[in-house]
């Protein structure tokens, strides 16, 4: 049986597009999760719904409890993962309000709890990650997308920073050296503990900013990321809603 767990990202931590919506709070071996767990129904699927930094966005990216909230959702019986993110366009194509269906991700964070296999003590655990993100959910989203006529990028690498500092134009030029298409807070610690307990995980981006590599444009500010997210969250909604009733 389908359960569709939803990470919603900026902007749409809490979205009120569940039928018989309720919340539950639970606990978990590794603490709490980041908010109330919203349980429902879109068009007869299970959903449950997980804000990543609280309702209130009030838990910083190096914050957030990625373990608590995959095991959370693991608990409840989800079997897909999908996950909402605002990020930085790290490619002069890739513009304000497109979406992004990642496919790869470059893990640049340092200070956080980014595994469930804390020892070998049962053998070692070294989970293979060559393609992290479900190929099937990627393509159900692609797919979507397309429908719908949102302008969307099929594939792309994100790169994951610490926060919650944006990056220094050093940081930015590295980064699109490395090969990364796009950057934001979280992604890569969600998608790899999704992968260690066998979830299938996919991440649809909407790009908000330019980071702060580009010379012709002003510098990401928190303001233009929630102004642009805003303005675009409909389109979010209008996807995961359209996604769910496709997932088998």
């Amino acid at each position: 049986m389908v359960k569709i767990g939803i990470i919603g990202g900026s902007g749409l931590d809490n979205p009120d597009i569940l039928k018989n919506a309720k919340d539950i709070e639970v606990n978990t071996p590794y603490g709490k999760p980041s908010s109330a767990l919203k349980l429902g129904k879109i068009k007869d699927v299970d959903v449950v719904i997980l804000a990543r930094h609280g309702r209130k966005h009030e838990i910083t990216p190096t914050k957030v409890n990625y373990r608590a909230n995959i095991h959370a959702l693991k608990e409840q019986g989800v079997t897909h993962i999908l996950a909402t993110t605002a990020c930085g366009s790290l490619r002069e194509e890739i513009k304000r309000g497109d979406f992004v269906v990642v496919n790869q991700f470059i893990d640049f964070t340092r200070h956080r709890e980014i595994t469930f296999f804390e020892h070998f003590k049962d053998g070692a655990k070294h989970t293979s990650m060559p393609e992290p993100f479900s190929k099937e959910l990627r393509e159900i989203l692609i797919k979507t997308c397309k429908e719908l006529k949102f302008k969307t990028h099929d594939a792309g690498a994100v790169i994951t920073i610490e926060g919650p500092r944006f990056s220094t134009k050093a940081e930015s030029k590295l980064f699109k050296m490395w090969g990364a298409d796009i950057i934001n807070m979280s992604i890569a610690p969600e998608c790899i503990l999704a992968n260690e307990v066998g979830i299938p995980y996919a991440a649809i981006a909407m790009n908000t900013d330019y980071d702060c590599w580009k010379e012709d444009e002003e510098p990401v500010t928190w303001d233009e990321i929630t102004r642009v997210f805003k303005d675009n969250v409909g389109k979010v909604t209008k996807l995961l809603l359209t996604t769910i009733p496709k997932i088998k």
